[in-house]
């Protein structure tokens, strides 16, 4: 019986899933992998579907950080859009009036805001 089953996913990539006995028999070989510079990932699971993947450990730190960045940029967003649905047209600041409230020069790109009053 084959430990290694093909994975078809929704955005066309094949992956190979491991049975989760034969990954966990293997990790020792699979952080040799790793240190030789290997990052190719190890995906595990039980009857053929993908449960779990070991990554190296900069590339988990990568992921974790582009994860934070997402998480932010989503609740930048649900917070524009709640401002966006919520606040009346008479509310909105014009970009010159929001440049010249805090000191702004917007015709130079070279020139510092100006320090605040």
């Amino acid at each position: 019986m084959s430990t290694e089953t093909p994975q078809d996913r929704p955005n066309g990539d094949r992956v190979n899933v491991i049975d989760t006995a034969t990954a966990a028999y293997n990790l020792s070989k699979m952080l040799q992998r790793f240190r030789a510079g290997q990052a190719e990932p190890l995906i595990f699971g039980d009857g053929g579907q993908p449960e779990g993947v070991v990554v190296p450990f900069d590339r988990w730190e990568q992921l974790e950080e582009l994860a934070e960045d997402a998480e932010q940029a989503a609740e930048i967003r649900d917070v524009t859009q709640r401002r966006l649905a919520t606040n009346r047209v008479e509310d909105y600041v014009s970009a010159d009036e929001l440049a010249a409230e805090f000191g702004w020069n917007l015709d130079s790109d070279d020139e510092p805001p100006a320090a605040s009053r």
